[in-house]
């Protein structure tokens, strides 16, 4: 409620099927949406009736009803109620899923649930419909897992990272879906194209071990898994896309606006895999390089600080010779310097010792659970990340800022080319 003397925000009263949309766009403005009467959701979470919710510079927000509702909004943005949205389109994709896990829930010998990628260019909405679809499934009861495969914006862990996560509740509005105990494989570059080989090893491995954990429970099993995947959707961005879907079994995929697409996968995917076409929303907005690299930073700065839940990291100084640091990936050479057999390719996904210096300044490491180069470095996944903040040369030790206390565990720490500035 508003407090005497406070001004009060504007009411918009939405009919059934519209949406409020809103991007927050000045510096340090915070927006306050409340929802005064009738039901309302944004990107499938509900609204609770009376709560304030608070959005800060860069949201881009939509407000969706069902059957009309009342909001007041408070604070400098633009808005506007938009009539025409592709709710419906999603809505009937839901039920569609949510039929395919109930036919596998009654079979005799437990089937599993659709398996479901959502494919597109960049800016079509993919990471929003994926968000939908997640959020209707857990209000049905179901626990799905989301992979992302968008190593642009790291939604499961931090940018350069692929990932899965149990849902079992619906994402919380303004910071996302829970993030207690995902699986994450560290890529270390926010373009697939940077290393389209490991990212095929990567992205074979995390369906493996999806696979591995659906079978153990059961409930995840039923309720499937869905699949956010990058905007590269030509030439070798295309191959990586077919192999993703044959390596986690697909048996669904969305398209987002894009007919091109569409026909090609219609034609490639095998006989049994649903491609559907869908439409994007009106209210999808096109990112600029800029938008995106901030938004990259305020992911990181998330994982270190927390969003609504600060959180405290910690900062300490590690010795040089207690590190192992790798990267992974060596510049190709050409065929004819390659050992007899190899092909540069296989130069993509090989380890290479890094040395601690100066040229590590600001750089994200990655903690592998692997505990030295002999285990398979490349297909162990990660315990998280510290960030380089000082290095000092003279006595041969790092600065590291550390979602842990000291000591850092005696593991394999693989180099990002991520780098982050620390204005905390």
């Amino acid at each position: 409620m508003a407090e005497d003397g406070e001004p009060k925000g504007k009411e918009y009263v939405l009919e059934a099927d519209a949406e409020l949309r809103f991007e927050v766009e000045n510096k340090n403005e915070n927006v306050i949406l409340t929802l005064k009467s009738g039901y309302a959701e944004i990107f499938g979470t509900e609204l609770v009736r009376g709560k304030a919710y608070s959005f800060k510079t860069g949201a881009k927000i939509a407000v969706f009803t069902w059957q009309g509702c009342t909001l007041e909004l408070g604070g400098e943005c633009d808005c506007y109620i938009a009539k025409e949205t592709p709710m419906m389109f999603y809505l009937n994709c839901h039920a569609c899923l949510e039929q395919l896990r109930m036919k596998a829930e009654n079979e005799s010998d437990v089937k599993r649930g659709p398996i479901t990628m959502i494919v597109g260019p960049s800016d079509v909405g993919k990471s929003t419909v994926c968000r939908i679809l997640l959020n209707y499934a857990v209000r049905m009861g179901r626990t799905p897992v989301f992979v992302d495969l968008d190593v642009g914006q790291g939604a499961i862990s931090i940018p350069g990272a692929i990932g899965a996560l149990l849902v079992e509740r619906p994402a919380a509005i303004g910071e996302g879906f829970s993030e207690q105990a995902p699986l994450v494989y560290n890529f270390g570059h926010t373009g697939i194209q940077k290393n389209t080989q490991l990212m095929n090893v990567l992205v074979g491995r995390l369906a493996e071990v999806v696979h591995e954990r659906l079978q153990a429970n059961k409930k995840a099993n039923v309720s499937g898994v869905i699949i956010n995947t990058c905007g590269w959707v030509k030439n070798d961005g295309y191959r990586l896309l077919k192999h993703a879907a044959r390596a986690f079994e697909v048996d669904v995929v969305l398209v987002l606006d894009q007919e091109k697409l569409y026909n090609e996968l219609s034609r490639d995917m095998p006989q049994f895999v649903k491609v559907v076409l869908l439409p994007k929303s009106g209210g999808v907005v096109e990112r600029s390089k800029a938008y995106r690299a901030e938004a990259r930073d305020d992911r990181i700065r998330h994982y270190f600080y927390g969003n609504k839940t600060p959180l405290h990291p910690h900062s300490f100084d590690v010795k040089w010779s207690d590190l192992k640091i790798y990267k992974i990936g060596a510049p190709p050479l050409p065929d004819s310097c390659m050992p007899l057999g190899m092909k540069a390719e296989d130069n993509m996904t090989k380890l290479v010792s890094v040395q601690p210096g100066p040229n590590l300044l600001h750089h994200i490491l990655a903690l592998s659970f692997a505990a030295s180069p002999e285990d398979d470095i490349i297909t162990s996944n990660i315990a998280g990340y510290i960030c380089v903040t000082n290095v000092d040369v003279e006595n041969q030790t790092l600065t590291v800022l550390s979602p842990q206390p000291r000591p850092l565990p005696d593991t394999v720490l693989l180099l990002c080319d991520l780098q982050f500035m620390d204005s905390h």
